[in-house]
């Protein structure tokens, strides 16, 4: 088995990344927008007799005054079948060959289920067990995807679409979607949530030359005023949400149900056909978990973090 740390081509691995509807941490353009921000980014091709089984990307961060820790996020992807055994196979020789001076630790968390993952992988140890997050198929047609919903969500989503709600795009220049970055810091601060830094968002969202290949930003305004707001990330054939806003009048008015619906549609319309509504966590956000899981896509546990 021989890994290639060199010598990627960007396009060549969009291409396996979008076939595979790959995740964002293992988008080409995150690796770029983690090393314009001064993070190591590490890429690696993993070979068997000449045959390509896996891409691998891992972002790479200095822990104390010694130790350097490679983390591969929802990766490796996978460019064939391959049974567990063989999965951690490939795991073991990147963890093997990292090449970062020691001592290193090598972290996968794949993105896969316990259920197809195994949870045994010969070489391999679970240190974290997986988060849950909802994935919506956007390659279900509409009736599909209504009929999926829970019966609340889709009765709130009809409401909306009845209350006047003007939905727009938000265009990608940085004044035209600032104020949605100050509303989330203040979010953030109010209620002590962590996520992506509101510049790397940025940075991301200007990665790609065509900024409809990275981000959609949509609107809904009630009665000419801003009322809610999502931000969702694109990379390759898959999305994730973000960002989201609302105002006291756009949660009365369940903006976020329409402004969903709306940017399943968009996103579909842009090629995507995977969209991460992000982790649930029912105790510390009950209200946003529920929302997710109304949507009617699947809750899926992911297999953990291994080293």
């Amino acid at each position: 088995m021989k890994v290639i740390w060199d010598g990627h081509d960007a396009k060549a691995w969009d291409l396996d990344h979008g076939r595979l509807a790959g995740a964002l941490q293992q988008d080409w353009a995150y690796g770029e927008t983690m090393m314009a921000l001064g993070v190591a980014c590490l890429r690696a091709r993993v070979e068997r007799d000449g045959q390509p089984l896996a891409l691998a990307q891992f972002i790479a961060r200095r822990v104390g005054l010694i130790a350097t820790v490679a983390l591969c996020a929802h990766g490796p992807l996978w460019l064939q079948p391959l049974s567990a055994r063989e999965k951690a196979q490939v795991l073991v020789a990147l963890k093997r060959q990292l090449p970062l001076w020691r001592p290193r630790l090598a972290l996968f968390s794949p993105d896969e289920t316990e259920a197809t993952s195994g949870l045994r992988w010969p070489g391999m140890t679970r240190v974290v067990t997986g988060e849950s997050t909802v994935v919506i198929n956007l390659e279900h047609s509409d009736a599909q995807l209504r009929a999926a919903m829970d019966p609340r969500w889709r009765n709130r989503l009809v409401a909306a679409e009845g209350a006047g709600l003007q939905v727009q795009r938000v265009g990608a220049n940085p004044a035209q979607y600032a104020w949605l970055m100050e509303e989330e810091l203040k979010q953030r601060l109010a209620r002590g949530f962590s996520g992506l830094p509101l510049g790397w968002i940025h940075h991301y969202i200007h990665a790609r030359k065509h900024v409809s290949k990275t981000a959609l930003i949509l609107r809904a305004d009630a009665a000419g005023e801003r009322a809610a707001a999502m931000l969702f990330l694109i990379h390759g054939q898959a999305a994730i949400y973000q960002v989201g806003w609302s105002s006291d009048a756009g949660r009365d008015l369940n903006a976020h149900n329409l402004i969903l619906w709306q940017a399943i549609q968009e996103l579909r319309q842009r090629g995507v056909r995977r969209l991460d509504l992000g982790g649930v966590n029912t105790q510390r956000s009950a209200g946003l978990a529920r929302f997710k899981m109304g949507s009617g896509g699947e809750v899926i546990t992911l297999c953990g973090t291994y080293m």
